[in-house]
């Protein structure tokens, strides 16, 4: 397996931040796994099926509000339940945009893609605070695989394309909080580490793309076209990409079927999740 990326590069997309109470986490994790909450699907677009959220801070307090917009965010009645995870979020400061808990069930996988496209272009961070994990869960950001430990603060820059899965089980929980750029976000910002659990992933050739798109072929000539689909998108999780490849091997796939109109619908697809200008 290659090197991992140079700190800085990989560091400017994902770092560990603070390293939180063992105990304290626990109480977290306790309160998200036994408090009952609206567990929402959501961005259906971006994903496999199987990544579920629920808001403990956001615009009007409903916990079944799971679309993320900008506003000045307040504690959701879930929240209230979970004074642990509330202590924390208090303690640190922070300026919230919105605070949810995802929640990524086994064999589920969010897709290639970006984020805040659709908030204002303001200065924002993302934080994640693994709850309960496992070490067949991670993402993949810049063709590098990281595994987001427990017991972390960890910043992910989700203006890179990034995309995540959890391949064995158990659900993957984490607490995901959206930050407005403010003196606290730097203070806590300016104790950024290197991920302790980053892999770069090998570079896909010319032949394992080949073989993997004759594979969907298969696939799809025998009626599966949905498998087909999902075999090429989870390419992005074994390999070190450029930027939108899985997307181009589907549209190619459906060309070579000659589906026009599935074709056009990866292409704007790919824009879409990618956030690029067509």
């Amino acid at each position: 397996m290659e090197e991992a990326q140079p700190f800085d590069a990989l560091t400017g997309q994902i770092a560990q931040l603070e390293n939180l109470d063992g105990q304290l986490i626990e109480r977290m994790r306790h309160e998200a796994l036994t408090t009952s909450v609206p567990w929402k699907a959501e961005y259906g677009e971006f994903q496999s099926g199987g990544w579920w959220t629920t808001s403990l801070m956001n615009a009007t307090g409903e916990a079944a509000d799971v679309r993320i917009e900008d506003c000045t965010a307040r504690p959701t009645d879930a929240l209230r339940h979970m004074p642990a995870t509330a202590g924390l979020l208090a303690e640190l400061g922070l300026n919230y945009t919105w605070v949810r808990l995802a929640r990524l069930e086994a064999n589920a996988f969010l897709w290639e893609h970006r984020d805040y496209d659709e908030l204002d272009q303001v200065e924002r961070h993302r934080l994640h605070i693994p709850l309960h994990t496992n070490s067949s869960a991670f993402l993949v950001t810049g063709g590098t695989q990281v595994h987001m430990d427990g017991g972390w603060i960890w910043r992910l820059t989700p203006t890179y394309a990034h995309g995540v899965c959890n391949l064995l089980g158990p659900d993957r929980i984490h607490l995901i909080a959206d930050v407005y750029a403010d003196d606290a976000y730097t203070r806590l910002a300016g104790r950024a580490k290197e991920p302790t659990a980053a892999n770069r992933l090998p570079t896909a050739s010319e032949t394992d793309l080949a073989e993997r798109l004759a594979a969907a072929r298969r696939l799809a000539d025998l009626g599966y076209v949905g498998a087909a689909e999902q075999l090429l998108l989870r390419l992005f999780y074994s390999f070190a990409l450029p930027e939108g490849t899985a997307y181009d091997l589907i549209a190619s796939l459906h060309a070579a079927l000659g589906d026009s109109e599935a074709s056009t619908r990866w292409t704007a697809a790919k824009a879409k999740l990618l956030a690029l200008a067509t």
